[in-house]
């Protein structure tokens, strides 16, 4: 198959290309070669194309994912298992136990209706272009681009989604090309334009070097503090 129909052919990653797909974009990258080199190859972070990813997905908007994940849990743990019914049996004081602010609780009530109106379709929506899915997702509240993003990178697997609004991915990319702090939003595009058509594997890369590095910063803090400890 010609190079060109390849590129169109996959339009999603899965266990069987995801390697590949990284080890394509890295031949033409230095710098995502030595995060592979360095780390290995990222985790395929996915998840369920479902009410309880979308619901997840708004839980991490502009929190840290360690509280996200507390209310994710806190919450599967009230329900059993997170459904739009479930969900919209819940007063505010048990959506406040399960460490929803109020206006997460709006937008997750909002979510659940859509989808229980039916003007939701999780199986409809997988089968629609990146920027249909987009479209259909920011006509509910509290869902704008980075959580469409999410979505349709992780949930939908889909190959050529560079959410610009993550600040983590973000300044992994700013770190491994050596740019300035206060590159525009645009320029930050451009530089990531030559990962097209597979932005969301170059994502996972940045990602993958963003926690690696953290986690390595975080382990010499502390043997450094333990070694001072001793003296």
């Amino acid at each position: 198959m010609p190079e060109a129909d390849l590129t169109t052919a996959i339009s999603f990653f899965n266990k069987d290309n995801f390697c590949s797909l990284c080890d394509r974009l890295s031949s033409d990258d230095v710098d995502l070669r030595l995060i592979i080199q360095t780390h290995g190859y990222p985790p395929m972070w996915t998840r369920t194309n479902s009410f309880e990813t979308l619901i997840q997905i708004i839980l991490e908007q502009q929190v840290s994912l360690q509280s996200a994940k507390a209310a994710f849990l806190k919450l599967n743990q009230k329900l059993g298992h997170i459904t739009p019914q479930g969900l919209l049996t819940l007063s505010d004081e048990e959506m406040r136990e399960c460490y929803f602010s109020r206006q997460k609780t709006r937008y997750a009530r909002d979510l659940a209706e859509t989808i229980l109106s039916g003007r939701l379709d999780f199986e409809k929506l997988s089968t629609g272009s990146d920027d249909d899915i987009r479209k259909v997702l920011k006509q509910v509240k509290g869902i704008g681009e980075w959580t469409a993003d999410i979505y349709l990178l992780f949930a939908l697997q889909r190959t050529d989604i560079f959410p610009v609004g993550d600040l983590a991915m973000i300044n992994a990319l700013k770190e491994i090309k050596k740019l300035k702090k206060d590159i525009s939003r645009e320029n930050i595009i451009g530089v990531a334009s030559k990962w097209r058509p597979y932005r969301s594997v170059a994502t996972m890369l940045l990602w993958h070097h963003y926690l690696q590095t953290r986690a390595l910063n975080t382990k010499e803090k502390s043997r450094y503090q333990e070694c001072k400890n001793k003296k």
